[in-house]
C-alpha cells in the first residue's frame, strides 16, 4: 500500500465518524489529517476535503471558498467532479442559483461518469429554486428512467415533452 492509499484509508475512517462525534471534532480531525496529504496535489485535495467537512456539517459559507481554492489549485479526477457538484449545491444553499446552474450545465455538457444522475439532481434543485419546475422535473425523470425495470422509454420520452 502506498503512502497515499494509506492516507485515503485513514480519511475514510474519519469520514465514517461523521455524526458520531461533534461537528467541531469532526472538522478538526479532517483539518489535521489533510495537513498530511502525501501527494503532489496536496493543497487541492486538502482544500476539497476541508470544504466537504464544512459542507457536511452545515457550514456552507466556509465550504464555498475552499471548493473554489481546490478547483483553482488543480483538483483532478473524481474529486474535481465532486467538487464542482458540491460547489454548485453550496452555491444554491447560499442563494447563488444562477452560478450553480451554470456550473452544473457545464458539467452536464462536458463530462459523463457515474455522477451524472447527481448532476441532474442538483441541477433540478437549482432550477426549482428559480421556479423552473418543468425543466427540473424533466431532469429528474430522465435520470429515473434509466433505473426503471419497465417503462424506461416512455418515462424518458415524457420527460422530454415537458420542456418542448
Amino acid at each position: 500500500m502506498t503512502d497515499f492509499e494509506f492516507w485515503e484509508e485513514e480519511l475514510k475512517t474519519i469520514w465514517e465518524q461523521l455524526g458520531t462525534v461533534s461537528d467541531d471534532d469532526f472538522i478538526n480531525n479532517i483539518k489535521v489529517h489533510t495537513g498530511k496529504v502525501p501527494d503532489h496535489h496536496s493543497n487541492a485535495i486538502a482544500d476539497f476535503e476541508r470544504a466537504c467537512a464544512y459542507d457536511s456539517t452545515g457550514f456552507e459559507e466556509k465550504a464555498e471558498p475552499l471548493y473554489r481554492a481546490a478547483l483553482e489549485s488543480g483538483l483532478t479526477g473524481l474529486r474535481r467532479r465532486r467538487a464542482r457538484i458540491q460547489l454548485a449545491s453550496t452555491l444554491r444553499n447560499n442563494g447563488k442559483f444562477h452560478e450553480s446552474i451554470a456550473i452544473l450545465r457545464e458539467e452536464k455538457e462536458n463530462y459523463s461518469d457515474e455522477l451524472d444522475d447527481a448532476v441532474n439532481a442538483f441541477l433540478a434543485l437549482s432550477l426549482s429554486s428559480l421556479n423552473n419546475d418543468k425543466e427540473a422535473l424533466s431532469l429528474v425523470l430522465q435520470s429515473l428512467s434509466a433505473h426503471l425495470p419497465r417503462y424506461n422509454k416512455s418515462v424518458y420520452n415524457y420527460s422530454k415533452e415537458l420542456i418542448k
